[in-house]
């Protein structure tokens, strides 16, 4: 990537600045100043996306998958190369760590190169009987939209499953971290990516999902961000019959037993709620502790908040950055006064820090009211309500809840209670005494109000396939 912090868009093989000339600062969340450009969209470059992604479709379909496979693997070897650079310039977009950053696009370069090597498999013909076969083809050109939150992992994941379908594939990343999108472009138009598979745009985002999903040439729609938003976007691909993989936002429960090692809980629990500043969907924002050690768990909970180092994302000795933006902020002193108007005790936290930057301090809630938005709305920032349960009964109840179903978690050293909370926690993923992200091999979905179709795993590479039944003779 050149050292320019102008960046632009990508359509048909070619670097372009938008066709109105239009563009937009990028704020670095740290400071609050502007410090680059990202080039808008205008319907001409999405009509030329759009063109150039029909016509390379054909072609790249039916390129073998083994050299599909390959081209992702050469992609995921060049992007690894330049971690650092690539860290470097998401840490100061976004607010995250240096650490952070360079553990995002590990992953990353994970999900391209999982992708790469399974292409040739999840494109294979496979028999059901003597006389009937499947063959997988690829669904057409795929719209996919990502956030700013984890921009490196969630471009490497929709974009190495639709290449290794055989789709070509319209990115529209997120403006605000724009370096991702162009870091990972660019290692795909090294490794040699023919002229039109791949786009990447940025802009208004109404405007460009509104016209892309408009067009017939789309066939398949990736979106990872809000529910509302995605339930806007699912309507719009309903006229044109598109296929969509959703991934909305989440609510996540986290269930503390008191079998459990508590300090093992605690401090997984901190640490996973606090990475990113809390701006995940799979970030727990619930804690539910059976009553005899909830007293405990709470202090406990505090003394780790307290013991994060929030400061400037570039200092090593920094455990959390800042919010991404003003609009994180917002809401964080929006859902602590709700709460705090309704009942609420602030244990730590619970404001925003005097200096420069969008920093908010790592915040523990108790004492809830039911009605409180922060228990029903996705907070999305480093904040945790706690909780104590009497029963396993009430414990699943409240976990359950939520209109949100992404994933849940719980700690408990019985395997009969084990068995039981993964019958009855109603959510797409489970984890159990540890929180972790998705990986690039295992499928991933949401229930609820929290999507649907998958990603990750062969099913993430079948989302953009049709699966064509051969009847023999």
């Amino acid at each position: 990537m050149s050292d320019s912090i102008d960046y632009k868009l990508f359509i048909n093989g070619a670097w372009r600045l938008g066709g109105n000339g239009a563009d937009l600062p990028l704020l670095n969340p740290a400071t609050e100043h502007e410090f680059g450009r990202v080039a808008v969209a205008s319907a001409s470059d999405l009509d030329d996306a759009l063109t150039s992604a029909q016509a390379s479709q054909l072609q790249w379909s039916n390129t073998p998958a083994e050299e599909r496979g390959a081209l992702l693997i050469r992609a995921a070897r060049i992007l690894k190369g330049k971690i650092d650079l690539a860290a470097a310039s998401l840490s100061t977009e976004q607010g995250k760590t240096l650490a952070e950053a360079k553990g995002e696009y590990a992953r990353a370069v994970e999900m391209l190169e999982w992708n790469g090597a399974h292409a040739a498999k999840t494109s294979a013909p496979y028999p059901i009987d003597g006389k009937r076969i499947i063959v997988p083809e690829a669904i057409g050109v795929v719209a996919a939209f990502t956030p700013w939150n984890y921009p490196a992992v969630l471009n490497a994941r929709k974009l190495g499953a639709s290449i290794a379908a055989g789709c070509s594939v319209i990115l529209k990343a997120a403006e605000e971290t724009p370096s991702a999108g162009v870091y990972i472009i660019e290692a795909l138009q090294e490794a040699g990516i023919p002229p039109g598979v791949v786009s990447l745009v940025f802009g208004s985002p109404p405007m460009i999902s509104e016209h892309l999903l408009a067009s017939p040439v789309v066939r398949a729609l990736s979106f990872t961000g809000s529910t509302p938003i995605g339930k806007g976007l699912a309507k719009i691909a309903a006229n044109n019959l598109q296929r969509c993989v959703l991934e909305l936002g989440g609510h996540s429960p986290v269930l503390v037993f008191d079998d459990t090692n508590l300090l093992k809980a605690v401090s997984a629990i901190s640490e996973y709620k606090f990475e990113c500043a809390g701006q995940s969907c799979n970030a727990p924002s619930r804690i539910l502790v059976a009553r005899s050690i909830y007293e405990e768990c709470l202090a406990r909970l505090v003394r780790a908040a307290e013991k994060i180092r929030v400061g400037a994302p570039n200092d090593p000795t920094t455990d959390m950055g800042p919010m991404a933006n003003a609009r994180r902020i917002e809401a964080m002193e929006r859902l602590t006064k709700d709460a705090v108007d309704r009942g609420a005790k602030v244990e730590t936290g619970g404001r925003r820090i005097g200096r420069a930057g969008f920093y908010w301090a790592p915040t523990i809630l108790s004492n809830v009211h039911p009605e409180s938005q922060v228990l029903h709305e996705e907070p999305f920032g480093p904040i945790l309500t706690v909780a104590p349960f009497d029963t396993i009964e009430e414990a699943i109840k409240e976990a359950n809840a939520s209109d949100y179903g992404l994933a849940s978690y719980f700690f408990t050293d019985s395997l009969e209670l084990r068995k039981r909370m993964v019958r009855s926690l109603s959510a797409g993923a489970i984890s159990i005494n540890h929180l972790k992200g998705v990986s690039a091999d295992a499928p991933n979905t949401g229930i609820k109000q929290s999507g649907y179709g998958y990603e990750g795993g062969a099913e993430g590479v079948r989302a953009f396939q049709t699966l064509k039944l051969v009847n023999g003779g």
